[in-house]
C-alpha cells in the first residue's frame, strides 16, 4: 500500500495521518500554536528547508488547517493562521508534548511548561471522559464500529496474557 492511499482508508487515524503524518508538519503546527504566523518564523523555528516548508504550508492550506492571507501592516507579509480545523489539533500536540516530556526529556527535564491562562497555574493537560470525567487510558476504553463503517474487520476477542501491554 502506498502512503498516499491512507487517506482513502475507512479509518480516522489513517485519514488524519494523511494530513499531519509528514515529519515536518507537527513542528510547523507547534510553531503556529506558539503564535507564529509567517513563513520566515516557521523556517527559522524549525530549520526546515524553504522548498519543503512551502510545500507543507500549501498542503496545510489545501487541507483546511491554515488560512493564508496578508497581514494589515504596511509590509503586507503573508500569514498562515490556524483554522478551527487546525486548532482542533491542539490536543494531539499536547499529547505528543506529554509523551515527549515523559519518555524523551533529558536529565534536565522537559524544555517548557504550560500555563493555563484562565487560572494562572502551570498545568499538565490530560484526557478525560466527557461523561464521567475519568482518565482516558487504553485499558479503560473499548472501540465499537459505527453502523455506517461498512465492512471493517471486527477484532476477535482473545485472552490477554498478564504481561501484555498497550
Amino acid at each position: 500500500m502506498q502512503w498516499r492511499s491512507v487517506k482513502d482508508m475507512n479509518c480516522s487515524v489513517a485519514r488524519a495521518l494523511s494530513v499531519v503524518g509528514e515529519r515536518w508538519t507537527m513542528l510547523i503546527l507547534r510553531k503556529a500554536f506558539m503564535g507564529r504566523r509567517r513563513f520566515d518564523e516557521f523556517q527559522s523555528g524549525t530549520g526546515i528547508a524553504r522548498n519543503i516548508l512551502s510545500t507543507r504550508l500549501h498542503a496545510l492550506v489545501d487541507n483546511g488547517i491554515f488560512e493564508r492571507g496578508e497581514n494589515a501592516e504596511p509590509d503586507h507579509h503573508v500569514e498562515y493562521r490556524l483554522t478551527k480545523k487546525g486548532q482542533d489539533l491542539y490536543p494531539v500536540m499536547i499529547s505528543l508534548l506529554n509523551w515527549g516530556d515523559t519518555w524523551m526529556a533529558d536529565e534536565q527535564g522537559p524544555p517548557l511548561t504550560l500555563m493555563h491562562r484562565t487560572c494562572g497555574h502551570d498545568t499538565t493537560p490530560s484526557l478525560v471522559c466527557s461523561h464521567c470525567g475519568g482518565a482516558i487510558e487504553p485499558r479503560a476504553m473499548q472501540a465499537h464500529s459505527a453502523p455506517h463503517a461498512g465492512k471493517m474487520a471486527k477484532a476477535k476477542p482473545r485472552a490477554r496474557r498478564h504481561h501484555e501491554t498497550y
